[in-house]
Formats: C-alpha cells, structure tokens, sequence
C-alpha cells in the first residue's frame, strides 16, 4: 500500500538541503509534511530501527520487548505484506532518518486506524515528532478514507501525549492497569482525531507545504 499511496498521490522529491549534511543514501520522499518527510521503510533499514527500539527511553514509554536484529528484519519482511499497514521513514530535509512513523490496522469499512511513532533519541524535543504525526494525519484523511485515527501511550508518557495534543488528538479515555511493564503496572489513555476534527484544523496541510527548489 506505501507504493500504491506514493504513486497515486505524491511527486518524488528529493527533499534535499545543499546547505546541510546528509548522512545517509538518497531515498525517495512519498509524503512531506512540515520539516520532515517520508520514505517507505524498506528491510535495509532495519539496524536503524533495531537501535531506535532498544532505546532504553523508547522501550520505557512504549512499553516493548527490544527484539534481535534478525527479528527486526523478519517484522519488517512480514509488514511490507501487510495491506493494513503503512510504515515510513521520518527524515529530515537533508535526508536524515530520525524515526520510524505507521499507520497500522487500517480499516477502509469503518474507516479506522492506529498511528505509531519512534524517534531516534537525538531528535526528541525539537517538534520533529508533532510535524510527523500531522503529515500522518493529513495522508490518513487526506489520501485515505479515515474517520479516525487512534493513538495509545502509557499515561505518565507525557512527550507523547504533548505531541498528539497539539496535533489536535483528544482523550477519549483511560484503560486502567492495562500494560504489564518492568514489573508494574501502567494506564493507558487511548486518544483519537476524528475527520471532522483535523478538518477543523487552520495550519497548513501537507500538500500546501512549499517543496524547496519549486
């Protein structure tokens, strides 16, 4: 589904910055949103994401068990046949990877899905996070025919539930003592945008962003 949204729906830009370092290949940006953009995620990129899961902080606030590479790898191959899916690579414009963004459980019929973000540690705190949760968002209600879109986060992850704030996600409630981690027991608060609501939304939309060399 990636190749099938980057082909209906975006140019191939390059999204490059001549005045600033790129430390990795040229990829392809399907989607761009303001000061990021998306790549498919491709197996290649699974020692990037095997480092940003075994983040100590990242496995704290998301609650999961830091896998093998190999394993990594494996989840990867089995996602890009997922047509319930859509994952992405969050670069910078100079095509920097700094996280790995989904948008998982998509049903067309109700019109519902699940959004995930992992950043890379030396780009939290720099509003890279709340820039690639709204190009998500605008793909989800934009390119797809979403309702709504759901987030879930420990209750004490405070980051995460700032960002999805200011991206317009409202709490919807609590699951009390729904996640075992580290030998305790965490809430969870389940959060969603609804159509209605990010159409209600006065910041500029994915495809308003000006395209640098345009």
């Amino acid at each position: 589904m990636v190749e099938d949204v980057a082909e209906a729906v975006a140019e191939r830009i390059t999204g490059e910055n001549p005045e600033a370092e790129n430390t990795g290949s040229p990829r392809e940006v399907c989607w761009r949103g303001s000061g990021v953009g998306f790549a498919p995620l491709d197996v290649d990129d699974a020692e990037l994401i095997h480092t940003w899961r075994a983040d100590p902080v990242a496995s704290h606030e998301i609650g999961m068990w830091p896998r093998s590479l190999s394993a990594v790898r494996d989840r990867i191959e089995r996602d890009r046949d997922d047509h319930d899916r859509d994952d992405f690579l969050v670069l910078l414009p100079n095509g920097t990877p700094i996280g790995h963004i989904a948008l998982f459980d998509q049903d067309l019929v109700d019109g519902t899905a699940e959004i995930m973000l992992v950043l890379d540690s030396d780009h939290r705190g720099r509003g890279h996070g709340a820039d690639a949760v709204d190009a998500l968002v605008d793909l989800a209600f934009g390119e797809l025919p979403m309702h709504r879109v759901q987030a879930v986060t420990h209750t004490t992850n405070t980051a995460a539930l700032d960002v999805l704030a200011r991206a317009g996600f409202v709490q919807e409630g609590v699951r009390r003592s729904a996640c075992l981690h580290r030998g305790r027991r965490y809430d969870v608060a389940v959060l969603a945008l609804l159509r209605e609501e990010w159409q209600a939304l006065t910041r500029p939309r994915s495809w308003d962003v000006p395209v640098a060399g345009q």
